[in-house]
């Protein structure tokens, strides 16, 4: 074969190439075009239901899928606990009653728990504040994990009860040990804030006339088995201040969590 023959055939070569890589090209660029297209119909749709939102996380945010175990509690873990009467409602429970119930402010923050937390509850420090009940006269805590809080899950959180006084007089107390991410799955990006916004809207759980007010990130149960657990990532979207919507951030599925007990919207 001579070189006249070598050189045609490299040239029609990277002519192939290039024309193939110019349709992957612009196959992308039509994609994103109809994906910037549809983004911006939902946002034109949430704008006709007034349904309001504030800044959204626009950069990828990538996650991975996190093991755990509920933490076996001994009795020399109780023997830490100075000033209560604790005992082990079962091996993963701790039930505990104060000597001396802590008195609470009329107007209850947060901040008020932090150095009973801190000093007289194991693990303390790694929980964080979820809700006051008064009908129930109960305080909830959740455990987190790298700040991501650990939705409603039952073995990773505190319930304080309060007494008449508005003392906290007792509580019970779970802990997950040994998160960490599962080996077996690897990052990817989770779905953003507003594909999430848009199943929420489509299954009719978002109403007209909403307005989100706090968006964030954590984690809540896939998988429960009897030693051990998956949790994947899960969106978070707090409305009007007060209901809050959960959905699966890498499938998307919503999540609905009822007496602590959790089901998929499909």
């Amino acid at each position: 074969m001579d070189w006249s023959k070598i050189k045609t055939i490299f040239i029609i070569t990277f002519l192939i190439l290039d024309v193939y890589l110019l349709f992957q090209f612009l196959k992308i660029r039509d994609a994103n075009k109809y994906e910037l297209i549809t983004e911006a119909s939902f946002e034109e749709k949430l704008k006709a239901d007034e349904i309001k939102f504030g800044d959204l996380p626009k950069a990828p945010i990538k996650a991975q899928y996190l093991s755990a175990k509920p933490k076996k509690f001994k009795k020399s873990d109780l023997k830490r606990l100075e000033g209560e009467a604790a005992v082990l409602k079962d091996e993963t429970t701790i039930q505990a009653k104060l000597g001396n119930p802590l008195q609470l402010s009329s107007k209850f923050e947060p901040a008020d728990l932090a150095a009973f937390l801190k000093s007289d509850v194991l693990y303390g420090d790694q929980y964080q504040f979820w809700e006051k009940n008064d009908t129930q006269k109960t305080i909830i805590y959740f455990q987190q994990s790298d700040s991501y809080p650990l939705y409603h899950n039952i073995n990773g959180m505190i319930t304080f009860h309060l007494n008449n006084k508005n003392q906290i007089a007792s509580y019970e107390q779970t802990y997950l040990e040994g998160i960490k991410k599962l080996s077996a799955s690897s990052k990817e990006e989770v779905l953003t804030p507003l594909k999430a916004i848009e199943t929420l809207h489509q299954k009719g759980i978002l109403k007209p006339k909403s307005t989100i007010t706090k968006v964030e990130l954590g984690y809540s149960t896939l998988i429960q088995l009897a030693a051990s657990q998956v949790l994947a990532p899960t969106w978070r979207f707090v409305v009007d201040d007060k209901e809050s919507l959960f959905v699966n951030a890498f499938e998307g599925q919503i999540i609905q969590f009822n007496s602590n007990e959790k089901s998929v919207v499909e």
